[in-house]
């Protein structure tokens, strides 16, 4: 009797303690227990793609239909549902994510909603291995349930600042639930009806609720390293157009920037950063928030410190702030009479300068492929949309078509005003400087410059974000991600001259940019 109520009392505080045990481990030894109980990781670093089809069942309506998720190293992604001939579709082909569903037609996403499936994408492929060599971070947040289950939920941080939560069995150690942002709204799967396929064990039971729907899905069908085709992944090619003729686009776009340029210095206006910077184990070290204004001139952006951390700069500083910012225009009135003389003694000798500042265009052109052309609405103007990746067949010969071989993304481009309203681009590889003795500047760093249209005359910048991953002299490994917003353009005149090197009175956040 004695023994039995010992027994009672103790089980309870057995159970708890292993339950701290659990919430306590650290993430990496979760990780590796999923993937030993999933496999193990020499059959899941051999699998490249993965196929589940089945059918689903909407529970809000009873309407039934079809299921397809296909991913593919290193971060294909297509996941397909269909239930009563209403079509929802997320994919993510390496460059570009796009959405298409009953409500909307199929549109390439931007910035978060875009991030959101890339991660879901990346994590899919991942099988959990290599996080670390990815620079991706991972955070026990302890014990929980997932319906009657013990498990532990472990938070996945990109590099691009994306969250997403996964819920692994406490017993089993296979994942069960994996929930994150997806095109813009709540995505949760829970698995369940685990079997093995090839010595892999595969969910046949999933839940999928997104948004306000949930659907029950049955997997009839597994298909393990079997060929998927690029196109499955990429913007659908009835949606696709004729490319035009890149070369005379992009020489139309930089016969035009002397034009823009022009019209640019008609303008000023406000620019708020914010640069964080984290070591190598994910962990900030710095934060700076800075404000400016701005001004062109020749080309160039000329700023002005006015605030750091929301504070106006004390007299002193602002002074000196001043008297750099009058250095730099200096600097480029020089810099541009002496361009000015060059252009004008090479028309004299019937010959056109060349700008040896500027990389040129036409590097992206022969170091880089672009597919996928389509025609969109992006803030309200027509554009013209296509991927870009490096051109595996073409020998660079310089650091500058290194550097583009090594980009893949997504352009959108005003055709009419020959100005690229907005790009993203990514690095698919390390990039070395001197070798990497110099720095590593890691796979995965990205960066977004968005533009829009003022006026009806110009497009200005309004958006810039960068996510750099570095390594110095083989030492220092730090990521500093960084956003900058633009707004307040005015007209350039004497009267808001007077306010170049001015704080604002209010402190009015910048409109948020995608």
């Amino acid at each position: 009797m004695r023994t039995s109520t010992l027994a009672r009392t103790a089980f309870p505080f057995v159970c708890l303690l292993a339950a701290s045990s659990l919430s306590a481990q650290e993430p990496g030894k979760i990780l590796d227990q999923c993937v030993k109980a999933s496999g193990g990781s020499g059959r899941l670093s051999k699998l490249r793609t993965l196929s589940l089809e089945g059918s689903l069942t909407r529970l809000s309506d009873g309407k039934t239909g079809t299921f397809t998720l296909d991913s593919k190293s290193p971060n294909r992604y297509y996941l397909e549902l269909i239930a009563g001939d209403q079509p929802e579709i997320l994919a993510y082909n390496g460059k570009s994510a796009w959405h298409l569903s009953a409500s909307a037609p199929v549109a390439t996403l931007l910035g978060p909603e875009a991030l959101q499936v890339e991660a879901a994408s990346f994590l899919a492929n991942s099988h959990f291995l290599n996080l670390k060599k990815n620079k991706i971070g991972a955070f026990n947040l302890g014990q929980t349930k997932v319906g009657s289950r013990d498990a532990v939920e472990i938070e996945f941080t990109m590099p691009t600042g994306i969250k997403r939560q996964y819920y692994f069995d406490s017993s089993s150690h296979l994942l069960l639930k994996e929930s994150g942002q997806a095109g813009g709204v709540l995505q949760e799967i829970t698995y369940d009806d685990y079997r093995p396929e090839s010595g892999i064990q595969v969910a046949h039971k999933l839940q999928l609720r997104r948004g306000n729907e949930t659907c029950d899905i049955l997997i009839s069908r597994v298909a393990l390293n079997q060929t998927i085709g690029e196109r499955v992944f990429d913007f659908p090619r009835k949606s696709q157009v004729q490319l035009p003729d890149l070369k005379k686009l992009f020489a139309e776009i930089d016969a035009n920037q002397k034009t823009i340029d022009k019209i640019r210095e008609n303008y000023t206006g406000r620019q708020a950063s914010e640069e964080t910077e984290f070591d190598a184990s994910g962990k900030v070290t710095k934060v700076q928030r800075e404000e400016h204004t701005f001004f062109y001139l020749g080309g160039e952006e000329i700023s002005t410190l006015v605030a750091e951390d929301g504070k106006p700069l004390t007299p002193e500083k602002q002074a000196k702030e001043n008297e750099r910012t009058k250095k730099r225009i200096e600097e480029v009135q020089k810099q541009q009479a002496k361009k000015n003389e060059k252009e004008e003694k090479a028309k004299e000798q019937g010959k056109k300068e060349k700008d040896d500042d500027e990389p040129g265009i036409e590097i992206f052109l022969r170091a880089c492929q672009f597919i996928n052309p389509r025609h969109e609405r992006f803030r309200g103007q027509d554009v013209l949309v296509f991927d870009f990746e490096g051109n595996p067949e073409y020998k660079p010969k310089n650091i500058a078509e290194h550097v583009a071989q090594q980009l893949a993304g997504v352009i959108w481009v005003d055709e009419k005003q020959h100005e690229v309203a907005r790009l993203e681009a990514y690095f698919v590889k390390d990039f070395r400087f001197a070798g990497g003795l110099l720095a590593n500047l890691q796979k995965g760093t990205s960066f977004t410059f968005e533009q829009t249209f003022v006026n009806n005359e110009v497009w200005l910048p309004t958006y810039e974000e960068a996510h750099v991953g570095v390594r110095v002299l083989l030492v220092k490994a730090f990521k500093v991600n960084e956003v900058t917003r633009y707004s307040d353009y005015q007209r350039f005149n004497v009267d808001t001259l007077a306010t170049i090197a001015k704080p604002k009175e209010t402190a009015d956040p910048p409109d948020k940019q995608p």
